[in-house]
């Protein structure tokens, strides 16, 4: 995988609010975050345990989103007062707080997985060798899987909760089935499509060699974890809209409560908008901006949910078709 060339430091006292921006940019982990702001991880840490603390799984999907959305507020205002010191001076303990909740709740979950909280997680051998021949071609490099044989095997592994938890730092957050990328191409068809946020532009390369025009586009902000290929064009989502019009707009897991999926429904050359992501509004999409939009009607289509990957997952593929007008 792709690493900085030149490692960022961890913040001293002393870092200016730039420097503190920097680094947070290269999203350190959970213990890193609490070294360095020990304050902010009382907080957060009380916040997360009150939610927690009820037993009902909603509260830790409102402090998610309500993380997850503060964390988005501030990014935001950075950016539009160009990067301003006194700004990022504001930002950055409400941008951490938001991190810690986010994290914890993933910590949470691959602790829950795996059955313990410490220690390093991994997959045996048998458990690995099945995983690594049903959905990757080499390393972390996916392939389109066969829903028959994930189906056949899914059931003898005794690790596969782990799967996703010890992914998801790569930007994998499910794996595409042959099926699957047979039923989107048939939606496609012939019109020109865009993949925005693309990660390392897997889903697009899929449907390339079946023959669909598309074209994948990411901001790249996550060159930390991801090795962009040249196929994939450093572009956010508004700027490739506005660039390639395009008819079809495809996007797997989009960040939650992000600020781009408006522009996608702004976009007035857009007829079909499909999203693949999660039934929890905490995981991903701007759930707000489903709901708020008029000018397309939208389901989850559970037969397309079904041919994601893993099986029996909270998997929603979400079809947005644009309201006939006469």
């Amino acid at each position: 995988m792709q690493t900085n060339s030149v490692p960022i430091k961890k913040p001293t006292a002393q870092s200016s609010p730039h420097e503190f921006l920097e680094w947070l940019k290269t999203n350190p982990r959970l213990e890193q975050l609490i070294e360095v702001f020990p304050k902010q991880w009382e907080e957060a840490s009380q916040e997360f345990q009150a939610a927690a603390q009820t037993g009902k799984a909603r509260n830790l999907d409102k402090a998610a989103i309500r993380a997850n959305k503060t964390a988005q507020m501030w990014i935001s205002r950075v950016q539009k007062s160009g990067n301003n010191p006194p700004v990022i001076t504001a930002a950055i303990p409400q941008i951490v707080h938001s991190r810690m909740i986010i994290l914890t709740l993933d910590r949470g979950y691959l602790a829950s997985a795996a059955g313990k909280a410490t220690g390093k997680v991994r997959f045996n051998i048998f458990n690995g060798f099945i995983i690594q021949k049903l959905l990757f071609s080499h390393n972390l490099i996916r392939k389109p899987a066969s829903l028959r044989w994930v189906k056949i095997f899914w059931p003898f592994l005794t690790q596969r909760k782990l799967l996703l938890p010890l992914v998801k730092d790569k930007g994998i957050y499910c794996f595409y089935s042959r099926e699957l990328i047979a039923q989107l191409a048939a939606l496609i068809g012939d019109q020109s499509c865009l993949e925005v946020a693309a990660g390392d532009g897997t889903l697009t390369r899929f449907l390339k060699d079946v023959g669909i025009n598309i074209i994948a586009t990411d901001d790249q902000s996550w060159k930390y974890a991801i090795e962009y290929p040249d196929a994939v064009e450093n572009l956010d989502a508004k700027k490739a809209l506005a660039k390639y019009q395009p008819s079809v707009v495809l996007c797997s897991w989009p960040p939650p409560a992000n600020s781009f999926e408006k522009h996608v429904f702004n976009c007035e050359t857009v007829n079909l908008y499909i999203v693949i992501g999660s039934c929890y509004k905490f995981a991903a999409g701007s759930w707000e901006t489903y709901t708020q939009q008029n000018n397309f009607d939208w389901h989850i289509d559970d037969y397309l949910s079904s041919l994601v990957i893993p099986p029996k997952a909270a998997h929603a593929v979400m079809i947005f078709r644009r309201k006939q007008t006469f």
